[in-house]
């Protein structure tokens, strides 16, 4: 594999300007030039039922925790001089408002609606109140009472909520707003670049994000003073300039310079935030090895550190990644977070570098954690996402705030609420994870029944895609309007589809994992199709994960599927499966042949022989869900990784 292709920036990557659409991420140069907001229009299936959730249920939900936990109250009271006294939540509690200000801003943007545009504007003048005259903004730190702006850079999680104001405000300039949100941003970033410069504090926030956020800025103004101050962030990690707290400077990234680290590792939200800022600079600044740095960690952590879902994150003290092939199905922290960090990075990766093993990686923990994150009304919220249940939880109340991970049922909110606000975010971005273009013509990615609008050097290419994926395995992509010249459409080929056919035409050809790619003259009319081998398949893991020795998982395309007690009827720690038998695919269900066994109660946790395995009539055809469906009909015991003895 080659290294990312980032040090030139050819003809048909400048930027086309909105006929790209809004983009969360916008590379001024790379691989590939992504599409976004506008140019991809989500018409049905997964990713629209997403969108559709965040815009019906989730933005408005997280509205009214932040209002009732008074996270946004407390820009009030600052503005009114009344701090300390009244404030609610943690630290970073302004964060979440500003979460809520880029999921606006991204949703207005699309939609048009001028209620949201009203809410952002209402909720901008309430933050801006708060600033100060040279830019400061926290409701937690800077006043009589509170503690010195910046006296706790490891645990106070100023610079990082900053990182959130600013990509609220990346959102609002990209959607067409140069407004008061974007001016509060940049006098909170200047303030920073200030404080932190060359010459400055030389220690980086605790919690990497601004980062990511000072190159986003910097790409949508032009004003390369956020770039450099990016840079010093990225490059002072790593030798030791934060105070090691109890679980040490690995946790804050802090150990090892982010060019010579081999793995993610640490704190999994931290790990992969940095990484993508990391990203961002090395595309921006033609830098080949700091991207390939990062791109080498994070292959090695996919296939080393990372659940079968998609999840990063196997430890609960640190919220951390483990060791490489120490993934305890139960004992999975799998923050819902992190899993939108991984789509951040992944999704960036593909764009430099052009591999699809990366969107690979965002398919894989976009159909699995994040969608599974949000209950199906939109109003509840996993933060921990383990595949293994193993004691049936209490319904949370609906009026109060969860402790952030002692429910395996979804919370209303979290005292520490940062995964409702990230889910928001991301719902409300997800049309830019589908399509790219190249030099040479539109590549299509993720795949959703949708309009893509792409512009080429050639001239504009419009795609109209029909697919119930990953439900079904066929895309059909209908073009709709081309320019006379040779252009190349590219249709990704997942990793586990062998056995895949495309029909451009002119007879169905075989293709293998990787990208199919049809170039010729196209006329509007012309369809060519995908059919990806969408079957209910066993998994196997590596013997290495001591954890599932022994265990086998189902998946169906890129949907892992787990077994319930619900359908199971009994406690899913008695099930065995009979993994010589394939899963069975009926009614739109996937089956697998189960086994109850009831141990002797009286027995020990040892013996002098292994269970007795049941004989085969004992079995019968139990159905699975898929991991993101999971926990929809109440308390339950559930596993992805099932015992064959």
């Amino acid at each position: 594999m080659t290294a990312p292709a980032t040090t030139t920036t050819s003809p048909s990557r400048a930027r086309p300007g909105p006929a790209r659409g809004a983009l969360p991420v916008d590379p001024t140069h790379g691989r590939l030039a992504p599409l976004g907001l506008g140019a991809v229009e989500l018409h049905d299936g997964a990713l629209a039922h997403l969108q559709q959730l965040g815009s019906s249920a989730v933005l408005q939900h997280c509205a009214g925790w932040l209002e009732r936990a008074g996270w946004v109250r407390n820009f009030d009271l600052a503005a009114q001089g009344r701090l300390p006294e009244g404030r609610q939540g943690r630290e970073f509690s302004d964060s979440e408002v500003y979460k809520l200000l880029e999921a606006l801003a991204w949703e207005s943007g699309r939609t048009g609606d001028p209620a949201l545009e009203r809410q952002v504007e209402d909720l901008t003048a309430r933050v801006a109140a708060a600033q100060e005259e040279d830019g400061y903004l926290s409701t937690a730190f800077g006043r009589a009472g509170q503690g010195h702006r910046w006296s706790d850079v490891e645990w106070g999680h100023e610079l990082y909520c900053v990182g959130h104001l600013v990509q609220a405000a990346v959102a609002r300039l990209r959607t067409g707003h140069d407004d008061e949100l974007v001016a509060v941003a940049r006098r909170a970033a200047d303030l920073v670049c200030r404080v932190f410069g060359p010459d400055g504090d030389q220690r980086v926030c605790g919690h990497p994000e601004v980062e990511v956020a000072l190159v986003e800025l910097a790409r949508a103004t032009g004003e390369h003073r956020y770039l450099d101050q990016a840079r010093l962030f990225v490059e002072r990690r790593g030798h030791g300039v934060l105070a090691e707290g109890q679980f040490g400077p690995t946790y804050f990234q802090d150990d090892v310079p982010v060019r010579e680290a081999t793995r993610h590792r640490g704190h999994a939200v931290r790990a992969l935030y940095l990484a993508a800022g990391a990203l961002d600079l090395a595309v921006e600044d033609d830098d080949a090895e700091l991207a390939e740095a990062v791109r080498h960690q994070t292959l090695a952590t996919l296939a080393r550190r990372t659940y079968l879902t998609g999840g990063m994150g196997a430890h609960h003290e640190g919220e951390s990644f483990g060791d490489d092939f120490e993934l305890p199905p139960d004992r999975a922290y799998s923050e819902s977070c992190a899993g939108i960090g991984s789509v951040m990075v992944n999704q960036r990766l593909l764009l430099a570098t052009g591999d699809p093993v990366h969107a690979d990686a965002v398919e894989r923990a976009l159909h699995n954690v994040v969608a599974g994150a949000v209950g199906e009304e939109g109003r509840s919220f996993f933060y921990t996402n383990p595949l293994q249940v193993r004691e049936p939880a209490s319904e949370p109340p609906p009026d109060e705030m969860a402790p952030r991970a002692a429910s395996s049922l979804r919370a209303p909110w979290f005292a520490v609420s940062c995964c409702p606000s990230n889910v928001a975010r991301t719902f409300a971005s997800l049309a830019a994870l589908v399509a790219s273009t190249d030099a040479d013509g539109v590549q299509l990615h993720q795949y959703a029944t949708c309009t893509v609008r792409a512009p080429l050097p050639v001239g504009e290419v419009v795609l109209a895609v029909t697919t119930d994926y990953p439900a079904d395995g066929r895309v059909r992509v209908e073009v709709l309007a081309s320019p006379e010249e040779p252009w190349s459409l590219s249709l990704r080929v997942p990793s586990w589809s062998a056995g895949s056919w495309v029909d451009a035409g002119g007879g169905r050809r075989e293709v293998g994992p990787g990208t199919a790619v049809e170039r010729r003259a196209f006329a509007a009319g012309d369809v060519v199709e995908l059919e990806l081998p969408l079957r209910a398949r066993w998994t196997h893991a590596d013997p290495r994960v001591d954890a599932l020795r022994g265990q086998v998982a189902v998946e169906r395309g890129p949907v892992v599927h787990c077994l319930e007690s619900v359908d199971l009827g009994e406690d899913v720690g008695l099930a065995v499966v009979d993994a010589g038998r394939p899963p069975v695919e009926q009614d739109g269900q996937v089956l697998v042949p189960v086994a109850v066994r009831h141990p002797d109660e009286a027995a020990g946790a040892y013996a002098d022989e292994p269970p007795a395995v049941p004989d085969p009539p004992a079995y019968r055809l139990v159905p699975l869900l898929p991991y993101s469906r999971r926990s929809n009909r109440g308390p339950s015991t559930l596993r992805v990784w099932m015992p064959t003895s």
